[in-house]
């Protein structure tokens, strides 16, 4: 884990692979901040002569992040609990689609330091979620960034044997809430076109054409935090779900939809003069959407509050 070389060079270094470890171990960009800044400050803590006693100071500060992130995913079930409605992942802003639309990132925003693949998408995220926090951090430090079970082991305090049951389970878990795909993974582009064809249809309120492009079994889930409104249970059924679409049309006058790239994968994003209200991630399987998943909670829209 991380790499040698206790120079304040080195250790600052690591800071971009501990924000994508601990974005994905916690669904969050404040928390994952809040965790590396917390593991740095720890580090720091030490005095001189142990951290020069520290080989690897990336392993030390990815077994501590790690720590870290698992005692904040205890909590957080505390606090879901809390939570009123759906509690969905931040989703993340893609770099490029912000210099295309003419915005800036600061350099030490932690959104622009996650590598935005499949690991960070709506979807993926969603299943991670539905893990027990050791499960979640053994999976994701082993089957996301390939480090071995015997430094799992530090993190979780178990043995490496545990370890491994533990990533075991998590897959099991993956492999159970995601259902069977008879057809692979669409293309990015052949995803796109859907999420344009649904946006089109939204803008023109087709619903016939809605319903064509939802799974009948579509299920929606929205995340206002109580905050602002949206409906607090999921919608089941792609003729519901494109009524409900149609209904906002209807009673969201000025509202503009783009197309942007939501954790990596095409999505849209809904503005009003020019402000990020609402930011929307499907999963398209056999050329239809079979889920969407959308976010209002303007706590976890900060990173899309510079789009224009």
């Amino acid at each position: 884990m991380g790499t040698a070389g206790a120079g304040a060079d080195g250790v600052t270094g690591e800071r971009r692979r501990l924000i994508n470890v601990a974005y994905r171990l916690l669904g969050s960009v404040a928390e994952a901040e809040d965790a590396v800044q917390e593991a740095y400050a720890r580090w720091f803590a030490l005095p001189p002569g142990r951290r020069r006693e520290i080989r690897v100071p990336g392993a030390w500060l990815t077994t501590v992040t790690g720590r870290i992130c698992l005692d904040l995913l205890g909590s957080a079930r505390a606090r879901r609990e809390r939570y009123v409605g759906a509690w969905l992942p931040e989703p993340l802003p893609d770099r490029t689609e912000w210099e295309r639309a003419g915005g800036t990132l600061l350099p030490a925003d932690p959104a622009d330091q996650i590598v935005l693949d499949e690991s960070v998408s709506m979807a993926f995220l969603v299943v991670l979620d539905a893990m027990t926090p050791a499960e979640r951090v053994a999976f994701v430090l082993h089957d996301v960034f390939r480090y071995p079970f015997v430094e799992i082991a530090d993190v979780l305090g178990r043995t490496p044997a545990a370890c491994k049951q533990l990533a075991s389970s998590a897959r099991r878990r993956l492999g159970g809430t995601r259902a069977p795909e008879p057809e692979p993974e669409p293309e990015p582009d052949a995803r796109a076109d859907v999420v344009r064809r649904v946006k089109e249809a939204w803008e023109s309120k087709d619903i016939e054409t809605l319903i064509g492009l939802l799974d009948p079994a579509a299920v929606m889930t929205a995340d206002g935090g109580g905050m602002v409104g949206t409906v607090p249970h999921p919608v089941e059924g792609g003729a519901r779900i494109a009524r409900y679409m149609a209904a906002i049309a209807d009673r969201a006058p000025g509202l503009e939809l783009v197309e942007r790239s939501v954790g990596g994968v095409p999505g849209l994003v809904a503005r009003r003069a020019g402000v990020v209200e609402t930011v929307a991630s499907f999963d398209v399987s056999g050329g239809r959407v079979a889920r969407v998943w959308v976010v209002r909670n303007p706590e976890k829209l900060r990173p899309w509050l510079r789009d224009g």
